[in-house]
C-alpha cells in the first residue's frame, strides 16, 4: 500500500487513540446518568483503548487498560466482565511490585472492589474495598491521592 504510516507515526498513532478512548471512557463513566447509547459508547471507547494501549503499550498499559475496562463494565452492570479485567489489572501488579506507581496498585483494588460489588459478592467488594482505602489513604503525592479519593468516592460502599 502506497500511504502507509511508518512504524514511528504507526506507534504515535496508536498511542493518541489509546489516550483518546481511554480518556473519554473515564469522562463517560463519571457522568451520573448515561442514556444507553453513551453507555455503549463508555464500554466501546474502553476497549479501543485496550486495543490501541496493546499496540502501543506495553504490560503497565496494559494493566491500566484492563482496570479501565473493569471500571466500565462495574458500571454497567455486567460484574462478571468486569471482576475478569479486575483481577487480570490486579494480578499484574501483585506479580511485578516495582512496575506502575502507588496510585495503580490503589486503582486496582478499587476496581476488583467495584467489579465485586457489580457482581454482587459481598465478602470480595468489602474486602477489596477497605484494601483501596489503605492504598489510597497512603499515596505518596498529593495530586495523585486526590484524584484516587475523589474517584473512589463514586464507588458503591460496601453493606455494613
Amino acid at each position: 500500500m502506497a500511504n502507509q504510516p511508518d512504524a514511528g507515526e504507526l506507534a504515535r498513532c496508536h498511542r493518541w487513540f489509546a489516550v483518546e478512548g481511554n480518556n473519554r471512557a473515564w469522562a463517560l463513566a463519571a457522568q451520573r446518568v448515561r442514556t444507553p447509547d453513551e453507555e455503549l459508547l463508555m464500554l466501546t471507547l474502553a476497549h479501543v483503548a485496550a486495543f490501541h494501549w496493546s499496540a502501543a503499550g506495553g504490560p503497565l498499559e496494559v494493566a491500566r487498560a484492563d482496570y479501565t475496562l473493569a471500571h466500565a463494565y462495574a458500571l454497567a452492570g455486567q460484574g462478571r466482565l468486569a471482576l475478569r479485567y479486575a483481577r487480570r489489572a490486579l494480578t499484574f501488579f501483585e506479580e511485578n511490585p516495582a512496575e506502575g506507581e502507588d496510585w495503580d496498585r490503589a486503582f486496582a483494588h478499587a476496581e476488583l472492589a467495584h467489579a465485586a460489588a457489580a457482581a454482587r459478592d459481598a465478602e470480595l467488594h468489602a474486602a477489596e474495598f477497605a484494601q483501596a482505602a489503605l492504598l489510597g489513604a497512603a499515596i505518596a503525592d498529593a495530586e495523585d491521592r486526590t484524584i484516587f479519593l475523589a474517584e473512589f468516592a463514586r464507588l458503591p460502599k460496601p453493606l455494613t
